[in-house]
C-alpha cells in the first residue's frame, strides 16, 4: 500500500487544494478505511463559504466532510467485528461514554464529542482515515458505499421522526426540501405516515420530493403554505411536522398549519439563531415543540431500512463529483443551490 494519500485542504474562504497526507496507522481499537464515497453536508458548504457554523471557526488548514463510506484495509490488533474487505458506513461523532448524556443513551448531546469535520477536527475529504471500530457499522450484501454514506443525514431524518411519533394513520408536513428535508420524508413514510406533504421554494425540489414519494408538494412563493395545508386535510391541520429549513416564515406556517396538539420537530438552524414565533398559538393549541441535535443509536436502522428497500436513500443524489475536483464541486454546490440537492464526492 501508498504510503501518502490525497487529502482535500481548505486553506482559506472558499480555497480547496489536494494535497498529499501520510495515511494513518489505526489503533489498537480503530479500522483503516479506504473511503469510497463521501456526502456534500450543508454544514461543509456553511464552512467553505464563510469559515463558520456559530461558535465553531476553521483554522485553515483544514479538512471538510463527514458523511463517509468505504472499505475496511487494516484492523488493530483488539478489533474482532470487522475485517479487511467490509464495507461499512462511518459514524463520524466519538463520545466520553462517561457524562450522564452517554449513559442514558443520549450520546449525541455528549459535551466532549470528537465529530468530523467540526472544528478543529478533520473530515474525510480525503483517500484514507482510521476511525474507532464500534463506529463503524457493516454494511450488508447488495448495499452501495453511496448509500452508505448517505447513512448519516438519514439518521438525522429517522432520529426527527422519531422524535415526533411518527405513525401511520398520521399526515405530516416538513418545510424545506433541502437533503434533510428530503431525509425526513423518506424516514416519516417508512414509518408508516399516511400522508406526507413538502413546502419548499425551488421547484426541482419540489420535484424530487414527489420522486421520493411526497403525496403533495407545496410551493411557499407561489401559494399560501398554510391555507393549503389547512384544505389538504379537511380543516383539521397536520399531526405532525418537521422544520428543516431553518426559517421563521417556516416555522411560524407549521405553528399555524398544526391541529390541536400536535408535535412540531425543530431541526433546521436559522442563520441567526433567533426566531420570532407566535407562541400565543401554541399554548392555545396545546402544541408540543420537540427539537433534534444529530441523532442517537440509530445507524443500525436506517441501514437495515436501506438494505431492506424500505428507503430508496440513493435517489436524493442529484450530482456526482470527483475528489479531484472538490474546489469545482464546492463552489457548484454553493452557486447553484436551486439545481443541486444532494452531492456526493467519489473517492476510491
Amino acid at each position: 500500500m501508498e504510503k501518502t494519500m490525497k487529502q482535500a485542504v481548505m486553506t482559506d474562504i472558499r480555497k480547496v487544494e489536494i494535497r498529499r497526507a501520510a495515511i494513518p496507522v489505526p489503533k489498537d481499537n480503530e479500522v483503516l478505511v479506504k473511503i469510497e464515497h463521501v456526502g456534500i453536508c450543508g454544514s461543509d458548504l456553511h464552512y467553505y463559504e464563510s469559515g463558520r457554523i456559530g461558535d465553531f471557526v476553521v483554522e485553515p488548514p483544514f479538512v471538510l466532510g463527514h458523511e463517509a463510506s468505504g472499505i475496511v484495509v487494516e484492523t488493530g490488533k483488539d478489533v474482532e467485528s470487522l475485517k479487511p474487505g467490509d464495507r461499512v458506513a462511518l459514524e463520524p461523532g466519538k463520545t466520553c461514554g462517561e457524562c450522564e448524556f452517554c449513559k442514558a443513551g443520549k450520546y449525541n448531546l455528549c459535551k466532549d464529542v470528537v465529530f468530523f469535520a467540526t472544528p478543529p477536527v478533520d473530515g474525510v475529504f480525503q483517500e484514507y482515515v482510521t476511525h474507532e471500530a464500534s463506529l463503524c457499522f457493516k454494511l450488508p450484501e447488495g448495499m452501495s458505499t453511496v448509500e452508505g454514506a448517505l447513512i448519516e443525514p438519514l439518521a438525522v431524518g429517522f432520529h426527527a421522526a422519531m422524535q415526533g411519533g411518527a405513525k401511520i394513520g398520521q399526515t405530516a408536513v416538513v418545510t424545506g426540501a433541502g437533503c434533510i428535508g428530503l431525509v425526513s420524508l423518506l424516514a416519516l413514510k417508512a414509518m408508516g405516515v399516511s400522508r406526507v406533504f413538502v413546502v419548499d421554494v425551488i421547484e426541482k425540489r419540489l420535484q424530487k420530493a414527489l420522486e421520493l414519494g411526497a403525496d403533495q408538494v407545496i410551493n411557499g412563493k407561489e401559494e399560501d403554505a398554510v391555507r393549503r395545508i389547512i384544505e389538504l386535510t379537511q380543516g383539521k391541520g397536520c399531526d405532525l411536522s418537521v422544520e428543516t429549513a431553518g426559517s421563521e416564515i417556516t416555522a411560524s406556517c407549521l405553528i399555524k398549519a398544526s391541529r390541536k396538539g400536535a408535535v412540531i420537530v425543530f431541526v433546521g438552524y436559522s442563520a441567526s439563531g433567533m426566531m420570532n414565533l407566535p407562541i400565543g398559538t401554541v399554548l392555545d393549541k396545546e402544541l408540543t415543540l420537540k427539537s433534534v441535535f444529530r441523532y442517537r443509536n440509530i445507524y443500525p436502522l436506517a441501514i437495515e431500512a436501506v438494505a431492506g428497500k424500505k428507503v430508496n436513500i440513493q435517489n436524493i443524489v442529484t450530482n456526482y463529483f470527483e475528489l479531484d475536483d472538490i474546489q469545482e464541486a464546492l463552489e457548484e454546490c454553493v452557486e447553484n443551490k436551486a439545481e443541486i440537492v444532494k452531492g456526493v464526492i467519489r473517492v476510491g
